[in-house]
């Protein structure tokens, strides 16, 4: 289970996350998606014994690298890391804050588990 700190961390970055696109503000509406789950990626792997990366985006980037990731989970954090296109989208239907809530969920279910459990729920 997360820190009380770290849910709050990341519960606050997904209502900024939804703010921002209520506002139209889809760009900003990513970076905090994508704070979101990185603040859960660094909780996930310092819960696991790892050297947590400061940057919630080095956090993200250090989660595939695990060998017993699951699937869905490894999909999710690969479409959170995928730069925008030149006009500023990402692929159509990609909903990063949702992702950005599932991942966080995912990891946090996981996260007392011992290496080679990781799955998806």
């Amino acid at each position: 289970m997360f820190s009380e700190e770290v849910r709050q961390t990341i519960l606050v970055e997904l209502d900024r996350a939804s703010t921002a696109r209520q506002q139209g503000f889809e760009g900003r509406a990513r970076v905090c998606a994508r704070r979101a789950a990185g603040a859960a990626a660094r909780e996930f792997l310092a819960l696991r014994g790892f050297d947590a990366p400061i940057s919630a985006l080095d956090a993200l980037k250090a989660l595939p690298t695990l060998p017993d990731l699951s699937p869905t989970i490894s999909a999710a954090v690969a479409l959170l890391l995928q730069q925008v296109d030149e006009n500023f989208n990402l692929p159509e239907g990609t909903d990063l804050l949702a992702l950005a809530r599932d991942v966080a969920n995912q990891l946090e279910n996981n996260a007392g588990r011992n290496r080679g459990e990781i799955n998806d729920g």
